[in-house]
C-alpha cells in the first residue's frame, strides 16, 4: 500500500525526523502516536505532500511519491487530508463544502453529495445549512465526507477528534474506524493521546524524538513496550526492579513469570495495573508478606490505592477497580496475572 524508507526532515539544524521507515497495509488503520513535538506531524505533511523530506523514499501503490529524484505534489497523489477541527469553508453551505472539487455537472454533484453524506451518516437536510449551525462532531463528519468525495486510496487524519467532549470524541472516532473500513480506505491517523491511538488503530507506530521506538500491534505495543518510555506513555504502568533468573522476576510483588525468558540478572521490568489483583486479606489465609492500604483516591469507577509493605522500599500506587470496602489502615493480599515485561535497557 504505502511504503516510508529512510525518511529524515531537518528545520535549520534541528533534526525533526531520523530515517524513519513505516509500511502500511491496504484498508488498515495505522496511528502514529508520540508526545508534542515529536515530529508526527511534520510526517503527516510530508505524507500529504505539503512539506518535502531531506531524503528517503514514499511509494503508494507502487507508484513512487518521493525520493532523490521525483516529487508528486498534493493534488495528485490520491490522498485524503482531514485536518483538525475539520477547517470547513465558513462561506460555504454544508453540502458545498462537501462538493468541493467536484468536477461532475451539478446534477452529478448533487447526487454525489447525497451518497457520502448517507456513508457518514448525515441527515440529507444538513446540507443546507452553514458550518457554524451544525455541531462539532457532524462538522467533522462534514469534512471526512469531503476527503473521501476525491475518492483517496489513504486517508491522512490530522487529530481530527481533539476539539470535541469527551463522549462525542469516542463516538466520532468509533464511527470514523467503521466508516473508512467500509469504504476500504486505509488511514494514518496522528494523536498525542494513547487511549485514541489503542483504541482506532490496527498498527501503532510510537514516536518519540523524530523516530519510531516501537511498530506494532495495539496489544503488543500495550503489553509489550520496548523500553520505559513507551511504556509510561502508552498508560498507567508499573515499574519495578527485578533479578530475572530461570524465566521469573523477583521483586517486590514476588516471583512473576518473565514474558523474557532468555534474559537474567538484573533488569527493569513492567506490570499495566489491570494485572494485579488486590483482595482483602482473611482471618484464616496462609501467612505472607504484610501489605496495608496507606490510601484510597476514590475518583469513581476507579480507585488509587497507596500499598505498603515492610519489604519495599517505598508505597506502590496501584489503580484499580473500585470497591466499597477499600479503607486505609486495611491489610490486603496481591496476586498477579500474566507475564511481566522485560524492559530494554
Amino acid at each position: 500500500m504505502i511504503e516510508l524508507a529512510n525518511i529524515s526532515k531537518k528545520f535549520g539544524q534541528t533534526s525533526v525526523l531520523e530515517h524513519l521507515s513505516l509500511s502500511v497495509l491496504p484498508s488498515s488503520r495505522t496511528v502514529i502516536v508520540g508526545p508534542s513535538g515529536s515530529g508526527k506531524t511534520t510526517l503527516l505533511r510530508i505524507l500529504a505532500g505539503f512539506e518535502t523530506p531531506d531524503s528517503g523514499r514514499i511509494t503508494l501503490s507502487g507508484k513512487t511519491l518521493f525520493d532523490e529524484n521525483t516529487f508528486i505534489p498534493a493534488h495528485q497523489r490520491g490522498i485524503g487530508f482531514v485536518p483538525q477541527e475539520g477547517a470547513l469553508f465558513p462561506h460555504m453551505k454544508v453540502g458545498d463544502n462537501i462538493a468541493y472539487g467536484l468536477n461532475g455537472s451539478k446534477h452529478e454533484n448533487r447526487r454525489r453529495v447525497a451518497e457520502l453524506m448517507e456513508l457518514v451518516s448525515l441527515d440529507s437536510r444538513l446540507q443546507h445549512h452553514w458550518p457554524h449551525e451544525i455541531s462539532g462532531g457532524q462538522q467533522q463528519r462534514v469534512a471526512l465526507a469531503r476527503a473521501l468525495a476525491q475518492e483517496p486510496v489513504l486517508m491522512l487524519l490530522d487529530e481530527p477528534f481533539s476539539a470535541l467532549d469527551t463522549g462525542l470524541r469516542a463516538a466520532t472516532r468509533k464511527a470514523t474506524a467503521e466508516l473508512l473500513t467500509h469504504a476500504g480506505v486505509a488511514s494514518i491517523l496522528v494523536t498525542h493521546d494513547q487511549h485514541e491511538a489503542l483504541s482506532f488503530a490496527s498498527q501503532i507506530a510510537v514516536i518519540r524524538d523524530g523516530r519510531f521506538t516501537q511498530v506494532g500491534s495495539p496489544v503488543e505495543v500495550y503489553s509489550q513496550p520496548v523500553d520505559e518510555a513507551t511504556a509510561l506513555f502508552l498508560g498507567d504502568a508499573l515499574i519495578f526492579n527485578a533479578q530475572i533468573s530461570n524465566g521469573f522476576a523477583r521483586c517486590e510483588l514476588g516471583n512473576i513469570p518473565a514474558d523474557n525468558p532468555q534474559f537474567s540478572g538484573e533488569r527493569r521490568i513492567m506490570l499495566r495495573p489491570e494485572q494485579v489483583v488486590i483482595s482483602p486479606l482473611k482471618a484464616d489465609s496462609e501467612p505472607q508478606p504484610v501489605v496495608t492500604i496507606v490510601d484510597v483516591d476514590f475518583t469513581g469507577y476507579l480507585s488509587t490505592l497507596t500499598l505498603a509493605s515492610p519489604g519495599w522500599p517505598m508505597p506502590l500506587q496501584v489503580k484499580t477497580i473500585s470497591q466499597q470496602n477499600w479503607r486505609a489502615g486495611m491489610v490486603v493480599k496481591l496476586a498477579v496475572n500474566g507475564h511481566a515485561c522485560v524492559l530494554a535497557d
